[in-house]
């Protein structure tokens, strides 16, 4: 790798076997609006192309309608394609191991069918997509094939935003791992923290960010005066903004994720640059979130600006 990350890695012993419950990912996500059914089979393909992307390694579990953690085994096919195309419920998440993060994950959270409930209740809400890879991806087989997986799965997708970058992969924020996520999130700004469950009812058409790779659709995108707009407004020598369709974009803020270090006086001044602009219209979260006081929150949001 062309740079070093924070080791965040959290083991407990249960019954004498190491489970990871925190580690260091990278997160791939989506979010998008419009009717489920111009989404399912853009989101069916995209699925099947990360799938492909890490083999030998396989998503080979599911959370069931109960909650609880089931095998795939043969009808992983069959399931994954069902449980996008008709989805019973706003819910849909597939991992390698049912105990263990991995950094192999799949997630999906938005609207069952039938939708009209979903909007009644969210009126911001959204259909989320998250694609997780280990963080050795970035070693082998490397950053560029990472962002090129990552820009075949946007141009699959009609997002309104999406974003690539380094994040704590966890079940959760528990008593093991809130205080290594708070610790490690504020002295290294370029780590994202969790939290799809709450974008996906909250985030809308804003956007959160900035991140190593940034995803821009309508209406941002537009409002920014389209790829040209936005490309003569950011000036770092890092910086690059590739059309993927006439209304979408992408920002790559160098050709590594960083993950920069305040202590160190590495503020990503790249990152600082696209947060700047695109400050009007980044999504800020009201109350708590996970192990974070509203106040905490806010500083976290605005480490950029």
């Amino acid at each position: 790798m062309a740079t070093s990350y924070p080791e965040s890695r959290v083991t407990l012993d249960i019954e004498g076997e190491p489970i990871v419950v925190l580690r260091e990912a990278v997160s791939i996500a989506f979010f998008m609006g419009g009717p489920h059914e111009e989404l399912a089979l853009p989101l069916c393909r995209a699925l099947e192309r990360y799938r492909r992307a890490i083999e030998p390694r396989s998503l080979a579990w599911y959370v069931d309608r109960h909650g609880d953690w089931s095998p795939l085994a043969e009808e992983a096919d069959a399931f994954l394609t069902e449980a996008v195309m008709h989805p019973a419920t706003g819910r849909i998440e597939v991992s390698e191991k049912p105990d263990s993060v991995t950094g192999i994950r799949f997630k999906y959270r938005g609207r069952g069918l039938p939708q009209q409930p979903f909007f009644q209740l969210t009126p911001h809400g959204t259909f989320a997509a998250e694609f997780w890879l280990p963080i050795e991806f970035l070693e082998h087989p490397g950053p560029e094939w990472v962002r090129a997986l990552a820009l075949e799965l946007g141009r699959e997708l009609p997002f309104h935003s999406g974003y690539v970058g380094l994040s704590f992969d966890a079940w959760g924020w528990a008593e093991s791992t809130t205080p290594v996520m708070k610790a490690k999130g504020f002295r290294h700004p370029g780590l994202l923290l969790p939290g799809l469950e709450t974008l996906a009812t909250k985030l809308g058409t804003r956007l959160w960010g900035p991140t190593w790779l940034n995803f821009l659709g309508p209406p941002v995108l537009n409002e920014l005066g389209g790829v040209e707009g936005l490309r003569s407004r950011l000036h770092s020598p890092s910086t690059q903004v590739e059309a993927l369709s006439p209304d979408r974009a992408v920002v790559s803020l160098g050709p590594v994720p960083e993950a920069g270090d305040v202590e160190a006086g590495d503020t990503l001044p790249a990152y600082r640059e696209l947060a700047r602009l695109l400050e009007p219209w980044l999504y800020a979260h009201q109350g708590a979130w996970g192990g974070l006081t509203e106040a905490e929150v806010r500083q976290w949001e605005r480490r950029f600006l």
